[in-house]
């Protein structure tokens, strides 16, 4: 998608090429106020890559393995449902790996009143593989999770490094308000740039009307969407 202003509403995007294929992406957005409403976009690693601009998504079904959502966007998922499928035997899965290069940049991703769980398939054997929220994929890797329901398939470390100690302190990993089996921060990783469970105050800079500017743009449409945070 490369047309600003793309609005998609109950489509879907899937890439067939199976886990063995690797890398193989259902939809690449490089637009600014693109927006994604009630759609469902399935495949195994790298389903999305938001790569640019401005991104809304609400009410999604969305399906995958290693770093599912990519890029370096300002992209919010509302409401989304996330099922982590079954991957490789030596892969793990991973929802996010951001790509923010410069910490000047006003991007990355985040997670709010969405749902994180197992498929049918990984279901009975969430306990073989390991789960993640993130992984940093550029040295200003930004990603939040908050007000998510967040179940046991997220491993309790809840992060998980790219390479050695790669971006680990010029990171910005945070989680804020989550609830579920799998949203204990006390057990999470250590790292300096991980913030742990942020305050209200921090939460609202990843709000829509905050990373989004959706005030501006996203009132023009008949979208469902929260400009601030639930609670």
């Amino acid at each position: 998608i490369s047309g600003n202003g793309f609005f998609a509403y109950k489509i879907g995007f899937r890439n067939t090429a199976g886990p063995e294929k690797l890398q193989a992406v259902a939809l690449r957005v490089q637009a600014d106020h693109t927006i994604f409403v009630n759609c469902r976009m399935e495949g195994y690693q790298s389903v999305i890559h938001a790569a640019t601009h401005r991104q809304f998504y609400r009410g999604c079904y969305i399906t995958g393995t290693v770093d599912i959502i990519s890029g370096n966007a300002a992209a919010v998922f509302q409401n989304c449902q996330f099922y982590l499928r079954k991957p490789l035997d030596d892969q793990k899965n991973v929802i996010t790996a951001q790509g923010r290069s410069n910490k000047r940049q006003t991007t990355g991703t985040v997670l709010q009143t969405c749902g994180i769980f197992a498929d049918d398939k990984l279901e009975p054997e969430k306990s073989k593989v390991k789960s993640y929220l993130g992984r940093p994929m550029k040295e200003y890797s930004r990603t939040v999770v908050m007000e998510t329901d967040i179940t046991d398939v997220i491993d309790p470390e809840g992060w998980v490094a790219s390479n050695g100690d790669y971006a680990l302190s010029t990171l910005y990993f945070a989680e804020y308000s989550n609830k579920g089996a799998g949203s204990e921060v006390a057990s999470r990783v250590k790292w300096a740039g991980y913030q742990g469970a942020i305050g209200k105050d921090a939460a609202q800079n990843y709000t829509v009307e905050s990373l989004l500017q959706g005030q501006t743009w996203l009132k023009d449409y008949d979208v469902q969407v929260r400009f601030g945070l639930s609670n």
